[in-house]
């Protein structure tokens, strides 16, 4: 304890901080807080006050100017650009005070499921999912926490694949290095939890060897069970103190993963310590999902693939290609083969040791190599697709938060619009025009074979789920999906967290990405709205109004923002109106 709380004062005060920096490391809440109906209702005065205001600007200073005025071209022109780039502007700050309601109504319906009902179902229900990571020149330490959050996922059926993206054949001695060390990853982690997941899984099979007929355990056992509570929690709690912490990242890792982990199952240990002196006897069943708990924790498996070893995979360089080439493959036992041209796969049903076996599951949980998740993203959102009514949802997710203690302005700036996107598509999900967001989702299989596309390359087919016409493959992906009667749905909790830019050139290079991204996209979803029109199912003037805020509005946005701080307009356009339209927002 005295090594971590130095450890976390040396933190905090070795590295210079500057002004509007924030020290406190502390996360967000995990659940929204429950709005109150006065701040409901001031989130509705706030929409009618936008609308009023802008109409009146538009009527008392444009119109009347039109007619009053001095009737000039240039005036003209300049007062219908004035009020175009105004209206934007506010049509942007009026969405997000639409979806920031619908939003708060969510949080306030939203009920968490206890997690005993998750055992329960976990202990009878275990679809498989795939976790693939994809990474392109990330710092291994980076790759590793994200790794180990996937894998304390308490999870009973759990893959997790590195898509390793490096050129494979590296000449420099460094590239080669740290290429070798990412390929080492998975053994090296599973190496890591071997010892728990020996301990807990040879735990689970004396229960089981030992259980009696009887309905409910003697003491000696559940005390037995909260000394293997305990054990892990003083593991992970020592695990925590060993970790490398040089950032704000690193000290997440450590304090929300594996010390807050450590935290709830030492919670359990105290719970099992009282049960073992209470008359109420615990039932078998009950022990038995304790003991598969600590055992789906560890157990996850790991392995590193590389796509650009075979010629018969595509080589083009995004993101949306390293994951479509993998989940091309599940499924399926692949032979290798020597070629002129490199190594290829052929896919073969011969049993050999050397095949590649890529094993197929129902879901898949794409995430960045930056990200981390807290332990029960998987078991909450994979419930919440295996519900009845929640059949058609192919893609869910709780949209990244920013990691809190931001070391720079700029990457805490970066991270206050991170987080009021996060409110931003909580409520899109409310009004049915939910996007997918690609740093961490679940997704259905299914889901993605119905939109897969297929074209011949060099003899070799090659298959597209997600479109890589984009460098923001996840929102042309969600117009897809919709348009195959897909649904998509943001999970009201925040269980995820990302990296920021940390510099100005970094973040300029993100959001100059998202926007020309989103208007690469906008032609697609316009040709939806109007075959769905077709079809009889047309889309709500809503959903258009928040899916082209969301495609477009980071550039017209930028671009009226030049035009109002950088064009003398007229100032007879100028009005305290303009500030009142954009005071709620």
């Amino acid at each position: 304890k005295h090594i971590a709380t130095w450890k976390k004062a040396l933190l905090n005060h070795s590295v210079n901080r500057y002004w509007g920096t924030k020290n406190d490391v502390s996360p967000l809440p995990i659940l929204h807080a429950r709005p109150s109906t006065v701040k409901l209702t001031l989130g509705r005065i706030a929409i009618v006050l936008t609308i009023i205001f802008w109409i009146s600007y538009t009527f008392s200073i444009i119109i009347r100017q039109l007619f009053d005025g001095p009737q000039s071209y240039n005036f003209t022109m300049e007062a219908f650009s004035y009020a175009l780039v105004v209206s934007i502007l506010t049509f942007s700050s009026l969405v997000y005070l639409i979806t920031r309601q619908g939003a708060l109504e969510r949080f306030r319906k939203h009920t968490r499921v206890p997690r005993a009902i998750l055992d329960e179902y976990f202990s009878h229900n275990q679809p498989a999912i795939t976790v693939l990571v994809p990474s392109y020149s990330e710092e291994n330490q980076v790759i590793r926490k994200t790794l180990l959050s996937a894998a304390l996922q308490e999870y009973p059926n759990i893959r997790i694949v590195l898509l390793l993206d490096d050129n494979p054949h590296q000449t420099s001695p460094d590239a080669i290095a740290q290429l070798d060390a990412a390929r080492n990853l998975g053994n090296d982690l599973t190496s890591w939890l071997s010892e728990p997941r020996s301990r807990f899984s040879k735990a689970l099979a004396d229960y089981e060897k030992s259980s009696t007929k009887k309905s409910t355990v003697s003491a000696k056992t559940v005390q037995a069970l909260a000394d293997h509570y305990r054990w892990a929690s003083d593991w992970l709690h020592q695990m925590a103190n060993e970790e490398l912490s040089e950032d704000h990242v690193d000290q997440f890792f450590s304090d929300q993963v594996l010390r807050q982990l450590g935290n709830d199952l030492l919670l359990v240990a105290k719970a099992l310590d009282l049960s073992a002196t209470d008359t109420a006897q615990l039932s078998k069943q009950r022990v038995r999902q304790l003991y598969q708990r600590l055992t789906w924790i560890f157990q996850a498996d790991f392995e590193v693939f590389e796509r650009k070893k075979f010629m018969s995979l595509s080589h083009e360089a995004n993101k949306a290609m390293n994951l479509n080439s993998y989940i091309g493959l599940m499924g399926g036992s692949y032979r290798q083969q020597d070629t002129s041209e490199g190594l290829i796969l052929i896919p073969t049903k011969k049993q050999h040791s050397l095949n590649i076996d890529v094993p197929d599951s129902e879901f898949l949980l794409t995430l960045d190599a930056d990200s981390i998740l807290l332990r029960e993203y998987c078991l909450r959102l994979v419930y919440f697709l295996q519900q009845p009514n929640n059949a058609q949802i192919a893609v869910t997710q709780t949209p990244y938060s920013s990691f809190p203690g931001a070391r720079s302005r700029i990457e805490r700036l970066a991270g206050a619009t991170t987080d009021i996107q996060h409110i931003l598509h909580q409520g899109m999900s409310k009004l049915g025009a939910t996007f997918w967001v690609g740093a961490n989702a679940i997704i259905r299989k299914r889901a993605l074979n119905d939109i897969v596309e297929k074209e011949w390359i060099g003899g070799f087919e090659i298959k597209r789920y997600i479109q890589d016409r984009t460098v923001i493959e996840d929102t042309e992906s969600s117009i897809d999906l919709r348009a195959h009667g897909w649904q998509l749905m943001n999970y009201p909790e925040r269980l995820s967290y990302s990296a920021t830019p940390p510099d100005f050139g970094s973040l300029v290079v993100q959001r100059r990405r998202w926007a020309n991204g989103g208007l690469l996209i906008l032609p697609k979803f316009w040709s939806q709205i109007r075959r769905r029109k077709n079809q009889n199912d047309p889309v709500s003037t809503l959903e258009i109004m928040l899916r082209v805020n969301y495609m477009a509005s980071i550039a017209w946005a930028t671009v009226g923002l030049i035009f109002l701080l950088a064009y003398p307009y007229d100032g007879r356009l100028l009005s305290p109106l303009v500030v009142l339209a954009a005071l709620p927002y």
